[in-house]
């Protein structure tokens, strides 16, 4: 092996250090970690561990003696390296690092490629396993697309729980052949899979990470998990990612105290920790952790072409006092309770993803009125590409868990929805989070018979389908699984043997297949351009209706909603028309082939020159007890309007 000097002058790059001290590295993870180089036939170590009084190389190589491979610390920068020969891929290794605080602790790599998981928790060497993809097609169209104008239903997934398939090939694998099959049969657009980056308690389903470079061991290896990736694209769906940069555990092997000091987490120790999770919080104002963190978002989406992050638990990183009760936090050099660390962390962020990967989104899980979330940076915003639209979420569950004999009185939570619509740019989401924890499966929080909860569960997501803002549904709430998700076992499967399930995901495959097919229902999400009230006040009878539209212009073919949330029919219903026109059904929750009633409803129906609200036509229809009706919605030209 050459001089130690050499080496480190030819492979330790001053320029790598300062991008990732100064907080502007986005791609940290080739220097930091391990790294082979070919033309020395070495494996290069590096680990940022500023405080530490001394740092080795411990593994299955050498017989895990602590003691048998010291690292070298570098004149600057913080970090220690090491070059070690006869290594090779799936090795196990950690990092043994003596601490400011005095202890000696063994510390998995944070920048490991492939790591164990659950109670095993060593990092593994991979780094000549090269990939070869099939996507070029997909990407290339990625980089052009404007998501704001597209089509964006999203099937959100656990890729432990989907399907039990044994033991044959990786889980990645097979989520790859078969969820990508079943993604384009059903016309979702993306897969959203929950946190993936190596963690070691099942029970936390990702979202106390040890492992921001690694995607889980459970499922697969990295190459597995490209595999997965490259399946959805060759489909045409869109993987969209869990991350979560809001906090990590305190397991001994992980992130925290790393050096013997608080490297990763905040300086101050009240505010480091998350007082209701028991977890600890990124120091967003440490450059070198910003620089970790998005590196980390970066590798997934450049080694692994995934296409979004949807980032978890947005609020907890905005809120200096988020848990905490009776003022017991630090305030910010202002006085107030925002973290500005957090803040300017997001922008850059959101900046470095989406400018260095066209077509991408990034999504927050943030579920206060905290402003602009997906306003850019350079307008005072935070720069995501979408918000989930918690209120919505909450207010239609509310609303459809009443008894419809009280929904009347309940009307707003269908409608005031529309009061801050544009306010974001929005995802309307039935998560995960919505099905656990006894709060019911979305079939079950519906109110009723178990008829009627079909019925009632087909109208909510005809409204959702066709309300502003793109779509987003959890893993077995399209064919009305009752038990709640359980992410020990499968999906119940066996359901779709029974007509009323078969039917209902029958049902969300139409909705689906409509909604990716009319622009009208996803051209202008950010307006009131593609919106217009035709019926809203009507609690009485607690229905609705209203107009979507492509055309700014007021022109062409344009998609009508009419929803009843009542166990009653009604005929004569009205709703307004802005133009002269006809109205074809093309969607009908109460069909029998979705397991609905087939009450006789009107196919076509033309426009009446009776005014109605403020518009000049009018139409009536019969509107079947739990119900949703589509209607595409034809203007004709009115010759008694036009001039000689």
């Amino acid at each position: 092996m050459k001089d130690l000097q050499e080496l480190a002058s030819k492979y330790i790059l001053k320029d790598d250090i300062y991008l990732f001290n100064t907080g502007n590295a986005v791609n940290a993870w080739k220097f930091y970690g391990c790294t082979y180089i070919p033309e020395e036939g070495l494996h290069r170590f590096v680990v940022w561990a500023p405080n530490a009084k001394r740092v080795s190389l411990t593994g299955e190589f050498n017989g895990w003696n602590n003691d048998a491979d010291i690292m070298t610390p570098y004149r600057e920068g913080g970090i220690w390296f090491i070059f070690k020969e006869g290594l090779s891929d799936g090795m196990k290794y950690k990092f043994c690092i003596d601490g400011a605080d005095g202890r000696r602790v063994l510390k998995a790599d944070p920048f490991a490629a492939f790591s164990e998981n659950g109670s095993e928790t060593a990092s593994i060497i991979w780094c000549n396993n090269p990939y070869t993809w099939g996507d070029e097609e997909y990407l290339e169209k990625r980089r052009s697309r404007d998501f704001l104008k597209e089509p964006m239903s999203v099937y959100e997934m656990h890729c432990g729980s989907w399907k039990d398939f044994g033991r044959e090939k990786p889980i990645y694998s097979y989520l790859g052949e078969q969820a990508s099959q079943y993604c384009k049969e059903m016309h979702y657009t993306h897969v959203e899979i929950m946190p993936i980056t190596e963690f070691p308690f099942d029970a936390s389903w990702g979202y106390q990470v040890t492992g921001y470079y690694s995607p889980t061991s459970r499922y697969g290896n990295p190459e597995d998990f490209k595999y997965f990736v490259d399946c959805m694209h060759r489909k045409g769906i869109g993987v969209i990612m869990d991350w979560v940069p809001a906090h990590f555990p305190k397991d001994e092997h992980g992130l925290a105290n790393f050096d013997g000091s608080p490297q990763f987490e905040s300086k101050e120790k009240r505010m480091a920790e998350h007082p209701e999770w028991g977890t600890l919080i990124f120091d967003y104002e440490s450059s070198q952790v910003r620089s970790f963190l998005i590196s980390s978002a970066c590798k997934f989406f450049e080694e692994f072409h995934i296409d979004g992050i949807r980032v978890d638990a947005v609020s907890s990183m905005l809120y200096l006092d988020y848990g905490r009760k009776d003022g017991n936090y630090t305030p910010n050099k202002y006085g107030g309770n925002t973290n500005l660390g957090a803040v300017e962390f997001l922008r850059q962020l959101n900046s470095s993803v989406l400018s260095r990967y066209p077509g991408t989104v990034t999504i927050a899980e943030e579920s206060t009125a905290f402003p602009l979330i997906t306003a850019p940076p350079d307008a005072g915003g935070l720069g995501f590409c979408f918000k989930w639209d918690m209120g919505f979420m909450h207010d239609t569950i509310d609303y459809m868990s009443l008894n419809p004999f009280f929904r009347s009185n309940n009307h707003n939570k269908l409608t005031f929805s529309m009061m801050y619509a544009f306010s974001e740019n929005f995802i309307l989401a039935y998560s995960h989070d919505e099905v656990v924890h006894g709060k019911a499966s979305m079939i079950n929080k519906m109110y009723g018979t178990y008829e009627e909860k079909f019925a009632a569960l087909r109208t909510l997501y005809g409204y959702q389908y066709a309300h502003p803002g793109k779509k987003h549904t959890f893993m077995g709430s399209e064919f009305g699984q009752f038990i709640e998700w359980n992410y020990k076992q499968q999906l119940d499967w066996l359901l779709l043997d029974y007509p009323l399930h078969k039917a209902m995901q029958d049902y969300s495959r139409a909705l689906n297949s409509i909604y990716v097919s009319f622009p009208a229902l996803y051209r202008i999400d950010n307006s009131w351009d593609g919106f217009r009230w035709l019926n809203v006040n009507d609690n009485m009878r607690s229905s609705i209706a209203f107009l979507r539209t492509s055309d700014t212009e007021g022109k062409g073919k344009y998609l009508v909603c009419v929803c009843n949330f009542t166990t009653v029919s009604y005929d004569g219903f009205v709703i307004g028309l802005p133009q002269k026109g006809t109205l074809t059904e093309i969607l009908n929750s109460d069909d029998t082939a979705f397991g609905g009633t087939g009450t006789e409803t009107e196919k076509t129906i033309e426009s009446r020159k009776e005014a109605f609200l403020d518009m000049d036509y009018s139409a009536e229809l019969t509107l079947p007890a739990n119900s949703c009706i589509y209607y595409e919605y034809e203007v004709t030209a009115d010759e008694s309007d036009t001039e000689d």
